[in-house]
């Protein structure tokens, strides 16, 4: 069965509604949407503890895809079910793909329309979001100075050759050094996974996956086929980029503006506006799928565009779940993971400093904005939903005074 749907009275409406206001409030870019995950879902709700939550961010990790958006499809699929991993997605991915569908369609020729000063509080609103996560997986889950100094050695290998594959290489590494300076943990009682389809369903998914990367080019080659086409690109970027977030433009880019589906122009426009919205930056694609030309383009394009980009995400949760749950059990698997979560928390850290940091603290002011918004999370407790657009209007009004 695929979870303990509705657990403690709530189902996929809760699921929905927890992760709608994620999608209206979660700025700062995929590093960014994992701490605000952790906050609410792991020290807010409790719904997920944070050995948990650390282990489900490493698997995301190593699969391609958008790795936050793979991390709250299972968490909702972990709370409710199937219909919660839809509920999940849909809550955290339609608001910002709706705005920037709609924004292809009203203003495509201009590339910002929100006050610079307002987005750029909310960037440094995600500076102080993930230096609170940081700070919070690093006490819980880099305990000792074999751990703490994993953590470090992951995030300076970041800095030093920054790339996606220096990424999976980092978690690769932290995997063997967690064999040698590992603990198992308490092992879970009983024998079935915590949560999850079975493995039946789970090969289904992988075998799925692995067809439509076979099926989708060829009735893409169909002269008539218009539409297949634009599903084919977009699932194929979904399947095959590892690292997600930014590391899809450019596979986007050759997809679309090399194709002469969208100019450059355009594609930058679009690029701009999604800085300026909540949520994955994987909803480019329904911005590029409202602007393709006639026929295909608006609604529908955007409708089609978004979800062939996030199949495969489904797809590969729902096929590696079930293996990951039940391999993860032994010793051996938990010292692995252990190194792969001093692994993660560097990979944190390094993102943020670059991007994180390098591209919203640019003054003096921007550092005070961005402490504020640390002291109120770690020290107030705000919840980062009123954290995030606080932020915003410090930063407007600090931008008012003389400098």
């Amino acid at each position: 069965m695929a979870g303990r749907a509705g657990r403690k009275g709530e189902g996929a409406a809760a699921v929905f509604a927890a992760f709608l206001r994620l999608g209206l409030t979660s700025f700062g870019g995929p590093v960014a949407h994992l701490a605000y995950f952790r906050d609410e879902f792991v020290a807010r709700r409790g719904w997920i503890a944070e050995r948990d939550y650390a282990d489900l961010v490493a698997l995301c990790q190593f699969l391609p895809g958008p790795a936050s958006s793979q991390v709250g499809i299972a968490l909702g699929l972990r709370r409710a079910g199937y219909a919660g991993a839809l509920a999940a997605w849909a809550g955290f991915t339609l608001p910002s793909a709706l705005a920037l569908a709609a924004f292809a369609l009203a203003v495509r020729s201009r590339p910002d329309l929100l006050p610079q000063d307002a987005l750029q509080g909310l960037k440094l609103a995600a500076v102080a979001v993930v230096a609170h996560a940081v700070w919070s997986m690093a006490r819980s889950l880099c305990r000792d100075a074999a751990h703490l100094t994993l953590m470090a050695a992951a995030a300076c290998a970041v800095w030093l050759a920054p790339s996606a594959l220096t990424q999976f290489a980092v978690i690769v590494g932290g995997a063997v050094a967690g064999a040698w300076i590992g603990t198992p943990r308490a092992a879970r009682a009983g024998g079935e996974p915590a949560f999850g389809p079975s493995r039946g369903v789970a090969v289904g998914a992988l075998a799925a996956f692995a067809s439509l990367l076979v099926v989708l080019p060829w009735l893409a080659s169909r002269a008539d086929a218009a539409l297949a086409s634009v599903v084919d690109a977009f699932y194929r970027t979904g399947s095959l980029v590892f690292g997600g977030g930014h590391v899809v433009l450019p596979l986007l880019r050759a997809e679309v503006v090399d194709a002469g589906w969208v100019d450059a122009g355009t594609f930058l426009a679009g690029y701009g506006a999604a800085q300026a919205v909540p949520g994955p930056l994987f909803t480019f694609a329904a911005f590029l799928g409202a602007s393709l030309p006639a026929p295909l383009g608006g609604w529908t394009g955007a409708a089609a565009a978004l979800v062939a980009i996030f199949v495969p995400s489904f797809l590969l949760v729902v096929g590696a779940l079930p293996f990951w749950e039940r391999w993860k059990r032994s010793a051996t698997a938990q010292k692995l993971l252990s190194g792969v979560n001093a692994a993660v928390v560097g990979l944190l850290l390094a993102a943020l400093y670059d991007p994180v940091w390098t591209a919203a603290v640019l003054s003096a002011r921007d550092a005070a904005v961005a402490l504020a918004a640390f002291v109120a999370l770690v020290f107030w407790r705000v919840p980062a939903w009123a954290v995030v657009p606080a932020s915003g209007m410090l930063a407007a009004l600090l931008a008012l005074l003389p400098p």
